[in-house]
């Protein structure tokens, strides 16, 4: 079903009443594409449920969906009319607001599903009091209410930040149904004190997302996707280093690429982000570079759905990106691909895809080993495409099994193609 579709339902007294919870609507394309594959398997399993959702991009997602959708935090709705001071008592006011405005919309569910993203983790800044603070009133009033939430195919990682930590942990540990999107993710849960023993691993729910055409690309097109990269909640000094020394080398690359006579298409992944900032700047430098270089050699990809990403990466041959789900797209599409990573589940997700020896970190990213990588990404590409065929027919298996799983837990239904526990594990 396309992100742009609007349900259309006919309910009766017995549809479930499904909430959907996250930063959603909010421009992140690769979040937007989880709840995607979540509304997908929702409308074709439970085609009469009652769906609504709190979540920052409220306006925007009842817009592209017409889906009603509230506030997450009570002071967003007024965070356009507001100058700092107001702003900062509406937050503070709010605190205690969101108490009985979140337990009030949960209670009127009877489940509430948390759709993939990396809900329990702190890769990018993320504040305590913010989204860590909602998710666990989201849980605790389930649990108080008897609204089963579930968080479905999320990523986790081990948090520095004791607030945010002690949010995210009892989240987790309230909620009725948790399944992670790569074995580090469960871990991290475990080693923060959450009993994951019921818990399992299965592919991100992107990948139940239909997926066009296989297409081999022309051989001289290559896929950038960018990204406005400060660091994550523990790098916050260093933020200005660790983004001009990664733009910095991502334009070496792509100079290269020009000259080597390949057209470059540059991808975004965010399109509230700064993403197109950096877009904007890496063309800047190749037209002072090359001024007298065809246009059409460097384009900037006009994306805004996880169906636009498809399309833009659809012609390339091969890709190199830094957004989570730009690289997972790009796998999906069984596209030869490098994922330059700023956390676990860039390793995870290419050791699952068999592509682990093209995973390079941001934070010690070098243009020239990039350009090597690339040498011989493009070498074994035969190969490697054959591996992403293999290792998506495995992921749509194990997605199955898991709508199936949920329906069961969640809606008591019968779990038709549930064969038991699942999960994935980096390829040999």
């Amino acid at each position: 079903m396309s992100r742009r579709t609007r349900l259309q339902r006919q309910p009766s007294s017995s549809a479930p009443r499904v909430g959907l919870f996250g930063n959603l609507g909010t421009g992140n394309i690769g979040n937007d594409a989880s709840m995607d594959a979540i509304l997908n398997y929702l409308h074709d399993d439970f085609p009469d449920a009652i769906v609504d959702a709190m979540t920052g991009g409220f306006n925007e997602l009842t817009a592209a969906y017409g889906i009603p959708a509230v506030p997450m935090l009570w002071h967003q709705r007024f965070a356009d009319d507001a100058d700092g001071a107001a702003t900062t008592m509406m937050k503070l006011l709010g605190k205690g607001i969101d108490i009985v405005r979140i337990s009030w919309w949960v209670r009127r569910h009877d489940a509430v599903i948390i759709p993939g993203m990396g809900v329990l983790e702190t890769s990018l800044p993320i504040r305590a009091w913010g989204f860590p603070y909602a998710m666990f009133l989201l849980s605790i009033s389930g649990r108080v209410f008897g609204t089963k939430v579930a968080f479905v195919s999320v990523g986790a990682g081990v948090i520095q930040q004791r607030w945010i930590r002690w949010f995210y942990t009892r989240s987790a540990q309230l909620a009725a149904y948790r399944s992670y999107r790569n074995i580090p993710s469960r871990t991290a849960m475990q080693q923060q004190g959450v009993d994951t023993a019921a818990d399992r691993v299965y592919p991100d729910v992107a990948f139940a997302l239909p997926t066009p055409g296989q297409d081999l690309g022309d051989p001289s097109v290559v896929c950038v996707g960018v990204m406005g990269y400060y660091g994550s909640n523990d790098d916050r000094r260093e933020a200005d280093e660790i983004h001009s020394r990664y733009v910095e080398q991502m334009k070496t690359f792509v100079r290269w690429l020009v000259d080597d006579g390949r057209q470059v298409r540059l991808l975004i992944g965010d399109t509230h982000a700064s993403d197109d900032h950096i877009v904007q700047e890496i063309i800047a430098d190749l037209r002072q570079y090359r001024p007298d270089l065809d246009p059409s050699q460097i384009v900037a990809a006009q994306v805004a759905t996880f169906d636009d990403v498809l399309a833009a990466i659809q012609p390339a041959s091969s890709v190199v990106a830094i957004r989570f789900h730009n690289v997972l797209g790009a796998l999906k599409l069984r596209k030869p691909t490098i994922a330059i990573g700023y956390s676990a589940k860039h390793t995870a997700l290419m050791a699952d895809m068999g592509l682990a020896e093209f995973c390079l970190s941001v934070h010690t990213l070098d243009a020239q080993l990039l350009i090597g990588q690339f040498k011989e990404l493009e070498s074994r590409s035969a190969e490697l495409r054959k591996t992403l065929d293999d290792c998506n027919i495995r992921n749509e298996r194990l997605l199955r099994e898991q709508f199936a799983e949920l329906s069961a837990v969640l809606f008591s239904a019968t779990p038709s193609e549930f064969s038991g526990p699942a999960t994935v594990t980096a390829r040999s």
